[in-house]
């Protein structure tokens, strides 16, 4: 199981906190760590446009959207940008794409949350062909995609999309490198996420790996009350959202903050065990604890379980 950390480009410090981000990234990547997921929230920086600026200054570690929702833009659109930043950072990125909840596409943006599969499906059907430096022309109901785009020599980044639900899953099965989760804890991965992404792809005639990213908040310490209070208070927005709501109940959650892993090192360690066990192929690890210690602590046992 690959180790990778979740780590956010807002809310940082003054400003859009972009400098911050970056010493950040350098640290990590001087501890060995080969892969950083930063999602795109809907009042913070840009976050492919970040990624460029740190593929020049920060060598040697990838760089992946977890995730770029899909609804405010056009495929060729992002196939541009993805493309663009692609080729400035030599080929270390990986595009999460993904449908943002409805409270934010139709409360900030205006746009209907209907028919989401179809939704997500017309956006593949452009932004895949296009990626690969393919002419399009796919009409869709939704969303529709003609053309092409020219990026001589720059590789397709691998696609990854945000499944929850079983047609979500056979879609990112079918047609793209894998799913990235969030607030899906180990027995819903082993039990519904991994074997129905698998199995879409062994029925699409795929030989290929399609992989699962999972994403939960993980703290090193000895103060498991405060950990869990700080959890409370950074997560409980997720409690309401109903794609989360829905993996909690599965999982036997009440709250969202239940799925943080979160004890000393041997603790935490059973539960990185359990999640290898369920057969994801990649843990990001969102670091979340304000205390720099036990930030600290936490990623030094994150690097003792690179292989």
């Amino acid at each position: 199981m690959q180790i990778s950390l979740f780590h956010t480009i807002s809310g940082r410090g003054p400003e859009l906190g972009i400098d911050e981000y970056l010493a950040d990234l350098e640290q990590f990547r001087s501890e060995g760590f080969g892969r950083v997921w930063s999602a795109q929230m809907p009042d913070a920086a840009d976050t492919l446009t970040v990624f460029a600026a740190a593929g020049r200054e920060v060598p040697d570690i990838g760089l992946a959207t977890g995730v770029l929702p899909i609804q405010p833009q056009h495929p060729m659109q992002l196939a541009q940008r993805a493309l663009t930043v692609n080729a400035l950072v030599h080929g270390r990125l990986t595009l999460g794409v993904g449908l943002t909840h409805q409270i934010v596409t139709e409360g900030m943006w205006g746009i209907g949350y209907d028919r989401p599969v179809r939704r997500a499906r017309e956006f593949l059907d452009g932004l895949l062909p296009l990626l690969n430096g393919e002419n399009v022309d796919a009409a869709g109901e939704l969303t529709t995609t003609r053309g092409a785009v020219s990026f001589p020599e720059t590789p397709a980044p691998p696609v990854y999309l945000a499944a929850l639900g079983p047609q979500m899953l056979d879609l990112a099965g079918r047609r793209t490198a894998g799913t990235v989760t969030w607030m899906t804890g180990p027995k819903t991965l082993a039990g519904h996420i991994v074997p129905r992404l698998r199995e879409a792809a062994q029925k699409a005639g795929r030989t290929d790996p399609v992989r699962t990213v999972a994403m939960l908040p993980v703290a090193v310490t000895d103060d498991v009350d405060g950990a869990r209070t700080a959890a409370s208070k950074a997560f409980r927005m997720y409690d309401s959202l109903p794609a989360y709501r829905a993996m909690l109940d599965r999982e036997g959650y009440e709250h969202a903050w239940d799925a943080a892993i979160i004890g000393d090192e041997a603790t935490v360690g059973q539960h990185l065990d359990e999640l290898a066990e369920a057969g994801i192929d990649e843990f990001g690890a969102i670091v979340y604890d304000r205390d720099p210690a036990v930030r600290d602590r936490t990623r030094a046992l994150l690097r003792s379980r690179f292989h």
